[in-house]
This record gives structure tokens, C-alpha cells and sequence, in this order.
């Protein structure tokens, strides 16, 4: 298994575990904001309450003032001079009124500028309250999401360690890129989930083994990383023998590994075997036929056919009779671009199958030309 392979399995493995990095990293951003949420409702309770003492204040400033101007500038000093200075009461009415118009509009304005102040915080507390309650909220749809589609990444890996998998790498890709996988990694990934081979099964087993353990993800990851072995070395001198060589026969070629013949074969003609689920590799693989595949491929490529004709038509990769199929349909009239749009017509039928169908339309008084392939 290649370091890439191993850092692909590790990122996965974790976001397939509960404690993946993603959730737990979605959890300290909700724990973050709840406390944000809990911090600032207290904040803002205070504040209210500040503010509205501070108005009240204002509120008895102004009347009261307003009052003993009015009791002081009906007071005169001479009135009450013989108990004023017998009792030796220093009372000048005209001092505290002027003290009083002087003083009492400015304390009234350090009340409403401390009020402002206040209620300018309140803003900012009540905004970043909001958005607390805003980032919890969002986050519970994100896990909501990120659940789903680590069942979803579950459920892919359960069915390609089973064998039994098939769903296209558009599937994979589009998930992978909810979690935010480059293109490469999307790539890697479908290899290994739509052909799975013994990295894998090596890896998960490994995994298994560790988890039910009662192991967190990591401690598995990071026991999963080494678990192939390194070699014993036998540092005891090897006996000599003697070696007696017998004639060998070498062969007239490798035989190499069917799939991975197949699919530089595909990649030689510029079909990426990824554009194909494992169900339709399959097929190719039973009726390999290296000749009869480039073949075909060459044949479509030359009459200006896109080659996504093979993309859920598999067959028509080992259809013998493909080229004269299509050149039966090119002589009745029908356009290169509705044999295309239409391949089902060529899988549907055999080479004398398609013969007969399009003498039985002549002899129902059709043009097979002007008869679309969707209904033949």
C-alpha cells in the first residue's frame, strides 16, 4: 500500500468514525457559540437593566429639578433672615438656584450620554447574541448534513468491502466533495471503492480489529498506518549448498493481471474506466476481447461518434457486429448524431435482428429514415 494510499484511508477511516474531524471540529464551534449565546444574554440583561435605571434616573432628574426651581424662585432670603440667622443656617435660595440651572442640565447630560453609551453596547451585544444563536442553528443543519453523508460514506465502503458495489463515480465524487476532496483525491477514492483491492481489505481489517478494542479513531488510524509488517532479516550466515540448476524454458510472454490489462487498454484510447460502474468493468472483463475493443473504439472514433456512447452500454464495446450495425442505419438514412442519442437501438438488436426490423418497417409502407430509432 503506497504512503497516498495510506493518507487517502486515514482522512476517510476518520470522517467515517464518530469522532471524525469534521464533527468534532463542528462541535468546538457549537460549544464556542453557545457560550458566546450564554455570555451575551447575561450582558444584555444587565445592560437592559442599566439602561433603564439610567432613564428613570433622567426621568427624576428633570422633574424634581424642575420642582425646586419653581419651590426655590418662590423663596426669598429676607423672609427668613431673623430664624435663618439666629439658628446660624446657611439657606441663599438665589446661590442654589443659580447652582441649580448651572449643575442640572449638565448632570442630565452625563446620564443620557452614559445612557447612549449603553444602549449603543446593547447593539453590539444583542447583534453578536444573534449571531451566536444564527452559528447554532446553522451548525445543526451542517451536522445534520455531515451525518448524512458519512451514512452515505458508510454505506459506499460497506458495499465495496462486500463485493458488492455499483454506482458510478459521479456518485462518489459529488460526495467526496461535500467534505471537501480535491479532484485527485475524488479520483483515488473511487479506485478504491469501485474496484476495491487488498489495500483496503488490509486496512479495514486492521481497523476493525482495533476499534472493537474500544480504541479511539486515531489510536486505529495511527495503528492502521504500520500495519504491514517490515521484513525479518535472518542475520545468520546462510548455509552453502550446492545448487544444481536445471534447464528453464522461458516464456514467450507475461500474462498479465485481466483488469489491468483492460484498463490500459482503455487508457491507451483515451477511456477513463472510471466513467464506468464496477457492474459494466465486469462485463468488459468477461468479454475481453483487446482486439475487438480498440476495434470498436477506433471504428466510433472515427465517424465523429462521442465515445460516451459507451457510458451505460457497455456491450457495444465487445459488439462484433457494431460496425456493421451502424453502417446499416448510416445507409437507411439515419444521422450520425441520432445513432448517438439513440445507442439503445444497437444493443437492443443483433446484426440480422436489425435487418429484419427495418424490412418489417418497409413492409408496413414506412421510410425506415424517417422513423425514429426510439421506436424501432
Amino acid at each position: 500500500m503506497t504512503v497516498s494510499t495510506e493518507a487517502l484511508l486515514d482522512k476517510l477511516y476518520n470522517l467515517r468514525g464518530t469522532d471524525s474531524d469534521i464533527l468534532k471540529e463542528m462541535d468546538r464551534q457549537k460549544n464556542k457559540a453557545e457560550e458566546t449565546k450564554a455570555r451575551t444574554t447575561d450582558e444584555k440583561a444587565k445592560l437592559q437593566t442599566n439602561i433603564a435605571d439610567m432613564k428613570q434616573l433622567r426621568e427624576e432628574l428633570q422633574d424634581q429639578g424642575e420642582k425646586l426651581k419653581e419651590t426655590l424662585q418662590g423663596i426669598h432670603r429676607e423672609d427668613y433672615e431673623t430664624v435663618l440667622s439666629r439658628l446660624r443656617i446657611d439657606f441663599d435660595p438665589k446661590n442654589l438656584l443659580d447652582k441649580l440651572e448651572r449643575n442640572l442640565p449638565k448632570t442630565i447630560e452625563t446620564v443620557e450620554r452614559d445612557t447612549k453609551k449603553a444602549e449603543d453596547e446593547l447593539v453590539k451585544v444583542e447583534d453578536e447574541m444573534n449571531s451566536a444563536i444564527t452559528t447554532i442553528e446553522e451548525l445543526g443543519i451542517r451536522k445534520d448534513t455531515a451525518l448524512a453523508n458519512q451514512e452515505k460514506l458508510n454505506e459506499y465502503f460497506s458495499l465495496a468491502l462486500s463485493g458488492h458495489i455499483n454506482i458510478t463515480r459521479d456518485s462518489i465524487t459529488s460526495l467526496l466533495e461535500e467534505f471537501g476532496f480535491n479532484e485527485e483525491e475524488q479520483r483515488e477514492t473511487a479506485k478504491i471503492l469501485m474496484f476495491p483491492e487488498d489495500a483496503l481489505f488490509q486496512y479495514d481489517e486492521k481497523y476493525q480489529s482495533k476499534e472493537k478494542a474500544g480504541k479511539s479513531i486515531s489510536e486505529v488510524i495511527q495503528e492502521a498506518k504500520t500495519m504491514v509488517e517490515e521484513p525479518v532479516i535472518n542475520e545468520e550466515e546462510p548455509k552453502t549448498e550446492e545448487i544444481i540448476e536445471e534447464p528453464t524454458i522461458e516464456p514467450e510472454y507475461v500474462v498479465q493481471d485481466p483488469k489491468e490489462e483492460l484498463i490500459r487498454t482503455l487508457s491507451e484510447n483515451g477511456i477513463d474506466y472510471l466513467d464506468f460502474s464496477s457492474d459494466e468493468v465486469t462485463k468488459l472483463l468477461e468479454n475481453f476481447n483487446q482486439e475487438q475493443i480498440v476495434k470498436n473504439i477506433e471504428f466510433v472514433k472515427s465517424k465523429g461518434i462521442d465515445k460516451d456512447i459507451y457510458v451505460n452500454h457497455i456491450s457495444l464495446m465487445y459488439d462484433r457486429d457494431l460496425e456493421r450495425k451502424i453502417e446499416v442505419l448510416i445507409n437507411v438514412g439515419k444521422e450520425l448524431q441520432d445513432i448517438y442519442l439513440n445507442p439503445t437501438v444497437l444493443v437492443k438488436y443483433d446484426l440480422d435482428e436489425l435487418n429484419r426490423k427495418i424490412e418489417a418497417i418497409r413492409n408496413m409502407g414506412m421510410n425506415p429514415s424517417e422513423v425514429p430509432l426510439m421506436v424501432y
